[in-house]
């Protein structure tokens, strides 16, 4: 019996939302059940914090693993997926755009030229790196390709965005996905019981963090959980990986088109919700936000975060990394180690 609350068509007549008004019943029936989904797993994810031995874990962390056994144990009823893919997607960037409030233009700054460069750095050798060893592993040049973007700069996001002129197969993209999502998840769960280990202080973590986590929301859900400062670091460091995503697909865009006249000319994606966040941190820093409001905006963060990554996990299919076999999931956790030591390697001595 579904969990889920019956869509338009399934109501009677005399409680169809739709009856009146049918302009709701694609609202109801595409957005809605998704979204009552992530609210559930978002709730069990709150209450599993109550639980002993939880207690350390914070609701993003739990949310993400509850959703991928959600999914991976149950399934997803397919009329969830349109509103689990507005939560992960929409959602979640609106909930970055937030986080803006609780950071001000000094802070933003604190990561200095030095941080910036530790970004970069990773992410150009990361990325070749990445594409290096899937020609030497005899990985589809394309699928290895994707794998590099996923891992060097931001996850699904620049996988999609790579594919605008690499132009991979379907499957590729998919499973280049599901493996990125797969070992993001693994960071943002060890990194944090790595921080002691390493002698990393909350900046220095958060840096880390920020540098060498594969999703926003990953890098998020880690860094908050070693502590505010941690947390507001891994962001502004994530967000500087994410501002670099234009840049790096146009670049690919013109390697592409000197190998071959048929190569896309579509244009990249413009990262625009990490330009909002810039403009809500310059506004938190100009204007002196009453506390309550303030209060009531990074509660509201939170919790759609905690949503963002609900979806996440339920987005997550492990099934689809039998797909292409072990070399492709081999490069996908090289590039994971690679970026995790190098970022690393360059935060405790650059």
């Amino acid at each position: 019996m579904s969990f889920l609350p019956a869509t338009a068509n399934d109501l009677p007549n005399d409680l169809n939302p739709a009856g009146n008004s049918p302009a709701l019943a694609p609202v109801w029936s595409g957005i809605v059940p998704g979204l009552v989904l992530v609210a559930m797993i978002t709730t069990v994810a709150y209450s599993m914090r109550n639980l002993s031995g939880l207690t350390l874990f914070s609701p993003m962390i739990l949310a993400v693993v509850a959703g991928m056994v959600y999914s991976n144990v149950l399934g997803l009823p397919a009329h969830a997926k349109a509103g689990i893919a507005f939560s992960q997607k929409r959602l979640l960037r609106f909930a970055i755009v937030l986080l803006g409030f609780q950071l001000t233009l000094g802070q933003v700054a604190g990561i200095g030229l030095g941080g910036v460069g530790i970004v970069a750095a990773t992410l150009g050798a990361t990325f070749l790196f990445t594409v290096t060893l899937g020609r030497l592993l005899g990985v589809d040049a394309k699928l290895a390709r994707l794998i590099a973007a996923g891992s060097s700069i931001c996850g699904a996001s620049a996988i999609v965005a790579t594919n605008i002129v690499t132009e991979a197969h379907d499957e590729d993209v998919t499973y280049a996905v599901a493996a990125i999502t797969l070992f993001g998840t693994i960071a943002m769960l060890g990194f944090p019981l790595l921080a002691p280990v390493f002698g990393l202080d909350q900046h220095a973590f958060g840096l880390w963090a920020g540098a060498s986590i594969h999703e926003v929301a990953q890098v998020i859900g880690a860094g908050f959980q070693n502590g505010t400062q941690a947390g507001e670091t891994a962001t502004v460091a994530k967000l500087t990986r994410v501002a670099m995503l234009a840049p790096m697909v146009i670049a690919l865009g013109l390697m592409a088109r000197r190998g071959s006249t048929e190569a896309s000319s579509a244009k990249p994606p413009m990262p625009w919700f990490v330009v909002a966040f810039v403009a809500v941190v310059a506004l938190n820093s100009l204007v002196a936000v009453p506390t309550q409001v303030h209060s009531a905006i990074a509660l509201a963060a939170q919790v759609m975060l905690t949503m963002g990554l609900a979806a996440m996990g339920l987005q997550a299919d492990i099934s689809q990394l039998r797909s292409r076999g072990l070399r492709p999931l081999m490069l996908a956790f090289s590039a994971f180690i690679f970026i995790a030591g190098f970022s690393l390697t360059l935060v405790k001595f650059a």
